[in-house]
């Protein structure tokens, strides 16, 4: 497979870019950040994703969806990565729909979805950091289960219409998908430290019907893993416009600063230091579009997917921290956007395991 788009892929690059920067720049998060915005996002320009037809990139053709692949999703996630805009398309066009996908839930759920109506939540973490671990129990209830216990770093947690949730069962794991408006739940958002907002969610003997269950009962690591694959590349290819979006603004500020009457981008150590920089973006690139084409070929894209998340994490770390040195000390004051940067990859590099989580998992499937 080679690593670059196609020409179709191409003209969706280029739409999403135009419509992303046009409607969602950095402006754009800033206004939502100062007005204390609860919602978190602006449900407007989700209407306006779903009329562009975006928010059914990856649902099937047969149901009114475009049928693309992850490639496609990437695309447009990495064009909302460089304008940090803030977007349930993540959580909800990508990791939510590929959970659903060839369930009874599909036909309830993408009608929404696609008419830029529905957002959904993710509530797998219950610790800190992402561990995997999933404490939660879904008991025997009727003809149905009562989920207790907690989740936590649920974007969008507190305003979504649909929570799919991982819970212990007797023999395994099951997913669950949860309407929000249950009764015993309860959501308490919390501010990050990109300004966006994620919920502890407490569920206190919630009751679903056996209709709630997302695959079969002890059988979730099936949609999960579905999911959590689609969520760590999209989580990636947004990294990758976060880093981007960073460079971008670190090289045009090399080319307007001056010091000592010269303008800073002829230093040969600032050169030097920008050129790794972007050897490390091109090749997390190149790792992240394997991934994506390896999922959308049907084949096992396991160390693929860890291997992107991993290295995203690390090179949009780099583009942040390079972006904020060679701004020098202005880098860190609110007037100059290339802070947000920073503090956006420090969420979404947590999300869904970090650069740690997926070098431990690639080295324990290795026989380490």
């Amino acid at each position: 497979m080679p690593l670059y788009l196609t020409d179709e892929q191409q003209m969706l690059r280029d739409t999403a870019k135009d419509f992303v920067a046009e409607h969602a720049p950095v402006s754009h998060m800033r206004a939502l950040r100062d007005a204390n915005d609860a919602t978190g996002f602006s449900r407007d320009l989700w209407k306006s994703f779903a009329e562009l037809g975006l928010t059914g990139i990856l649902i099937p053709e047969s149901e009114n969806g475009l049928g693309l692949g992850q490639v496609e999703a990437g695309v447009v996630l990495e064009e909302i990565g460089r304008n940090l805009s803030p977007s349930p398309f993540l959580i909800t066009a990508v990791a939510a729909v590929e959970a659903l996908k060839g369930t009874p839930h599909a036909a309830c759920w993408f009608p929404g979805i696609l008419a830029g109506d529905t957002v959904a939540a993710i509530a797998i973490d219950e610790h800190a950091k992402h561990d995997g671990k999933i404490a939660m129990q879904a008991e025997r209830s009727g003809n149905g289960f009562r989920l207790t216990g907690a989740k936590q770093f649920v974007a969008h947690g507190h305003v979504a219409d649909l929570l799919l949730v991982a819970a212990a069962t007797d023999h395994g794991t099951t997913l669950f998908a949860v309407p929000t408006d249950a009764k015993g739940l309860t959501a308490d958002p919390q501010r990050l430290a990109d300004a966006s907002l994620a919920a502890r969610l407490t569920f206190d003997g919630v009751e679903v019907d056996a209709d709630a269950v997302v695959g079969e009962v002890d059988q979730g690591d099936g949609p999960l893993a579905r999911l959590l694959s689609a969520g760590r590349t999209g989580a990636s290819a947004e990294l990758l416009g976060v880093g981007g979006g960073a460079m971008d603004r670190t090289v045009a500020y090399l080319k307007e600063r001056k010091q000592f009457g010269q303008l800073i981008g002829s230093f040969q150590a600032l050169q030097h230091r920008a050129a790794h920089l972007y050897s490390e973006m091109e090749v997390a690139r190149a790792a992240v579009l394997k991934a994506q084409q390896l999922l959308d070929a049907g084949e096992d894209a396991s160390n693929a997917v860890s291997v992107a998340k991993a290295m995203t994490g690390l090179a949009a770390t780099l583009a942040v921290q390079e972006g904020i040195q060679m701004h020098g000390g202005i880098g860190m004051t609110d007037e100059y956007d290339i802070g947000f940067y920073m503090k956006r990859a420090r969420v979404l590099a947590e999300l869904f395991g970090d650069s740690n989580f997926h070098a431990d998992a690639l080295a324990q499937g290795a026989g380490y």
